[in-house]
């Protein structure tokens, strides 16, 4: 799994508009509305690094209103979300 966090500059009018056009892109797990220099923030998460080009430059970045990208793809991940997902086997517990 590869991970790439990038920082979106968008249309400030459409942010909520532009946030779920990006949030339905396939490879993008979670997009969240951010202060400070950036208005959103896109979690990708692919199979294999070739497909962060087409997510981000091919899907994302053409979005109408995204006006710039920073894209910082992740090298490790210490997250329990992910680690729990990467040991997970499907096995719920019964009530």
């Amino acid at each position: 799994m590869v991970t790439a966090i990038v920082h979106i500059n968008a249309e400030v009018d459409r942010i909520p508009e532009i946030a779920q056009t990006i949030a339905e892109i396939d490879g993008v797990s979670e997009v969240y509305s951010i202060t400070g220099e950036y208005d959103l923030l896109a979690m990708v998460r692919v199979a294999a690094y070739e497909e962060i080009a087409e997510v981000i430059p091919g899907r994302l970045n053409k979005v109408s209103g995204v006006l710039h990208t920073e894209t910082h793809v992740a090298f490790r991940t210490y997250s329990k979300h992910d680690l729990d997902a990467a040991f997970s086997i499907g096995f719920t517990e019964a009530d």
